[in-house]
């Protein structure tokens, strides 16, 4: 009985959501409700609600405060300089500016919010491609690769989630997949460059005059009565030393990203008016992201409470060949891959990683191991026509979406898979199970 209510439960939930018949939000904390009544556990839904949303309180703080801290060094013009430099020295050859288009996206997509990246990244690199006559389909496809693998930040969403569902610490995920992210950041300025060699051959190198790429006015924030030119250096090093204690583990994520927010908005912002002005901005998107992330605290906590997923765990075990069981880590990091790309994150991370991780934890494989290997699809995710953010980028550079996708999708699953041999090598999650 509980078996067949758990998936019936999280086959409703991916159906509606992926059918636009509710949103996640919606999803996330009616259906498993209607569930647990229809199984009798009226009398227990409070309490294992209650469970639910503690667990994953850390993690809804850590959101919060971390959307805000980017957002706020974005505003204050942080990463201008760079973006500044990055399009004086691409100037007109082809090779320069593919890898500066991955470079750009690399850094601008550090906020983990795709359509910022996307709007600003066309702006300041699509009248280069334009004046070149590069394609516009390399500088969408890099963008995008970019955002896939930064993608899989706390802050970005699938390591969130992936965390939320499984209960673990987020920088538990995230901190030992930085070695492998880079892998995938190696990859992508590779495709950058070898595409950047190919167009220069074909186009040779445009020499622009001076007065035709003048970047000088160039900036990233969206808000110019919020830039601190002033401030870049306190405001770099204030991030570099979040950078540094987040990957030390010195304090939790949620305390440190409270802490560096509540330093930058005093500094940058210490008028009263000006900080109400700064959170009103980003509201928006905080409470898009939190809102979520306590809602799946409702459907984990009575996934959880109820055991439906150990009853759905142990039916799993039942029809995975044995030879396969200590597997399970590799298995998910590449069906990561198509199931992202077919249902939405809320639907895998929710809805399918939870019972995969419960199988794989029979053969000895941690929570937090499953949690690394699921985040590995990510740049393939981005391809999904489930994405909304991925419609904008297309719109923006002025191509067909499954043009897009044709271009970008060998390229996507490339570095997936370095992400992954990445991980394995460096013992990030296991190739197999020893137990």
């Amino acid at each position: 009985m509980l078996t067949f209510l758990g998936f019936a439960m999280v086959i409703t939930f991916m159906f509606l959501i992926m059918t636009k018949r509710l949103s996640a939000l919606i999803a996330l904390i009616i259906i498993p409700i209607l569930f647990a009544l229809f199984g009798g556990f009226a009398p227990k839904i409070g309490p294992m609600m209650l469970e639910g949303i503690t667990k994953l309180a850390p993690t809804g703080v850590m959101l919060m405060f971390a959307i805000l801290y980017f957002a706020l060094m974005i505003d204050s013009g942080l990463f201008d300089p760079a973006v500044r430099k990055i399009l004086k020295l691409v100037k007109g050859d082809p090779l320069k500016v593919s890898v500066g288009t991955a470079v750009l996206a690399l850094v601008v997509s550090l906020d983990g919010d795709g359509a910022t990246t996307y709007m600003i990244c066309v702006a300041a690199m699509l009248p280069l491609y334009s004046r070149i006559g590069m394609s516009p389909r390399i500088m969408a496809g890099l963008i995008i690769l970019a955002g896939g693998v930064m993608n899989m930040t706390p802050w970005g969403g699938p390591t969130a989630r992936a965390a939320s569902a499984l209960h673990v610490d987020p920088s538990d995920i995230f901190v030992p997949m930085i070695p492998a992210m880079l892998a995938g950041v190696v990859a992508i300025l590779a495709i950058a460059y070898m595409y950047g060699k190919r167009e220069r051959a074909r186009l040779g190198e445009l020499h622009l005059a001076g007065d035709e790429m003048d970047h000088s006015e160039i900036s990233v924030s969206q808000f110019p009565d919020a830039r601190r030119p002033k401030l870049i250096w306190f405001n770099g090093a204030l991030t570099l030393a979040l950078m540094c204690t987040l990957i030390a583990g010195l304090l939790p994520l949620p305390v440190l990203f409270m802490v560096a927010f509540s330093i930058a908005m005093i500094v940058n912002y210490p008028c009263l008016q000006q900080q109400k002005d700064r959170v009103a901005a980003h509201a928006g998107s905080v409470l898009a992201v939190v809102g979520l992330i306590f809602a799946a605290g409702i459907f984990t906590g009575i996934l959880t409470g109820t055991g439906m997923v150990d009853a759905m765990s142990k039916s799993l075990l039942a029809v995975i060949p044995e030879v396969l069981g200590p597997y399970l880590a590799v298995i998910t990091a590449l069906v990561s891959m198509p199931f992202t790309f077919f249902m939405s994150n809320d639907a895998f991370y929710y809805g399918v990683l939870p019972v995969l991780a419960e199988a794989a934890s029979h053969y000895g494989i941690t929570a937090v191991e499953m949690a690394r290997a699921s985040i590995v699809g990510q740049p393939v995710h981005l391809l999904s026509p489930l994405v909304p953010s991925t419609y904008l980028l297309v719109a923006l550079a002025g191509i067909e979406f499954g043009d897009h996708q044709r271009f970008t999708l060998k390229w996507a699953v490339l570095v997936c898979l370095c992400i992954m041999f990445a991980a394995l090598l460096m013992g990030i999650f296991p190739l197999f199970s020893t137990l």
